[in-house]
């Protein structure tokens, strides 16, 4: 299996271990992962707001990009990212007029947008291309025991007329990638809700607050930690959780997993060859359980 691979900026700052991780978990896999030579930031669904057109041009560059390397699919492992593209893409492929703007201006840099690339998450190929019986198989160390509280993020589920890879209001995806690994899913209250990242300046009080529900949730409902398939959900709910904190009576502390953390767990990594120390919040008393070496 051969997927471009689009990074975005935050695997390549703040979220290292994420990258980490993702490479590690795809080359035990055997899923080749090409990065893509010169892609650029997607927009973090701001630039929309400031040029739409900018937008929809620098992301149809990175699909441009991607459709050089000859591959059937451009590969993320951030919701956001990913929303961008293939809003991008939708737009590129449904409206000729703007599609030829766009290529004219690609055009002067050696670049044209073919439209023959699909934009998928890491999430979705690990369900539609590599499979769960063919996960389940490279699993290693079972994760009997730990009890998972599965975190989606806006992005990877609306609006659903882009992403639109399963039921926005009844996700399943999450659920069964961590019951192929052994984990046992816990339900909880804030399990499609927001993680609050884009707003966390504008609105600092308010999101504290969220990020603090958003731990409690799961929390109460006996899970071990949370696992999102978004850097900046991941972010938000690990690194601002001590300011959070501050706002609760309560002890909202819950550990905070990458995707590909929990996949590289069950497939033997430790805790240190995931990265899973750089985290702001302490994992390793709740992984800590008899299955793992740590």
């Amino acid at each position: 299996m051969k997927y471009a691979f689009f990074p975005g900026c935050t695997l390549e700052s703040a979220a290292e271990e994420l990258m980490i991780s993702t490479k590690k978990v795809a080359s035990a896999l055997g899923i080749e992962l090409i990065e893509l030579n010169g892609w650029t930031c997607c927009g973090a669904s701001h630039i929309q707001d400031v040029d739409d057109f900018l937008a929809t041009s620098i992301n149809a560059r990175n699909i441009a990009l991607a459709e050089e390397l000859g591959v059937d699919k451009l590969l993320t492992v951030c919701n956001t990212c990913t929303l961008m593209l293939r809003t991008s893409k939708l737009k590129m492929d449904k409206n000729e007029k703007l599609n030829t703007k766009v290529n004219t201006g690609l055009n002067n840099i050696g670049l044209e947008y073919k439209g023959t690339v699909e934009v998928t998450h890491l999430l979705w190929a690990l369900i539609e291309d590599y499979g769960l019986e063919n996960l389940k198989k490279t699993v290693r160390v079972p994760l009997k025991g730990l009890k998972v509280a599965n975190f989606y993020g806006c992005h990877i589920l609306m609006p659903p007329n882009i992403m639109g890879f399963e039921n926005h209001m009844n996700p399943r995806s999450m659920e069964l990638v961590a019951e192929a690994l052994g984990a046992e899913c816990v339900d909880f209250d804030q399990r499609l809700g927001c993680c609050g990242f884009h707003a966390v300046f504008p609105a600092q009080k308010e999101v504290m607050n969220m990020t603090g529900i958003n731990c409690l949730s799961p929390k109460d409902a006996g899970a071990d930690c949370i696992v999102t398939p978004c850097p900046l959900c991941q972010m938000q709910l690990d690194a601002y959780q001590p300011d959070a904190q501050k706002g609760f009576n309560e002890d909202i502390t819950m550990p905070i997993l990458h995707l590909p953390q929990l996949i590289g767990l069950a497939l033997g990594f430790s805790p240190e060859e995931l990265a899973i120390n750089r985290h702001v919040v302490d994992a390793i008393p709740a992984l800590s359980k008899g299955f793992l070496p740590v």
